[in-house]
């Protein structure tokens, strides 16, 4: 997602939820994404997963902005739409083993946190391989 402020565009992106991302900031956050269910487009899944990653329904036209490869090998195809928000996010969870080998299960938001950021700040926050697909809206936009 990402909007106009006083002539300024901003992105939104998120930071991972769980106990591994608590201390982790930049070049951490990400752009709200998942994992594809059977017959579903890509589009169709980046919607699905930005709404529940953020609690926010993403609304056409849609920006395709094509795919990069994240430096763990996992391919990320992108869209971007205008929009607006402030306050806070509402993210599903997820459960995970914690402390390690405690035998405890917790439940973790996928997103604990999201916000804008300018192209500058960004740069500075975003996953390093994700960062041309900002480029390439930006690109978009004119």
């Amino acid at each position: 997602m990402y909007r106009r402020r006083n002539g300024v565009l901003e992105f939104f992106i998120a930071h991972p939820g769980g106990p591994y991302s608590r201390k982790k900031d930049d070049g951490f956050w990400t752009i709200p994404k998942g994992e594809e269910d059977a017959g579903e487009s890509l589009l169709e899944v980046a919607m699905r997963e930005f709404e529940e990653e953020t609690g926010i329904k993403p609304k056409p036209p849609y920006i395709e902005l094509g795919s990069i490869q994240q430096k763990g090998g996992k391919i990320v195809h992108a869209w971007a739409f205008e929009g607006d928000h402030e306050g806070p996010i509402r993210s599903n969870n997820f459960s995970m083993e914690w402390p390690p080998r405690s035998g405890n299960f917790q439940e973790y938001p996928e997103v604990d946190r999201a916000q804008f950021f300018t192209l500058e700040a960004a740069r500075v926050k975003i996953k390093e391989t994700q960062f041309p697909l900002l480029e390439r809206l930006v690109a978009a936009l004119g």
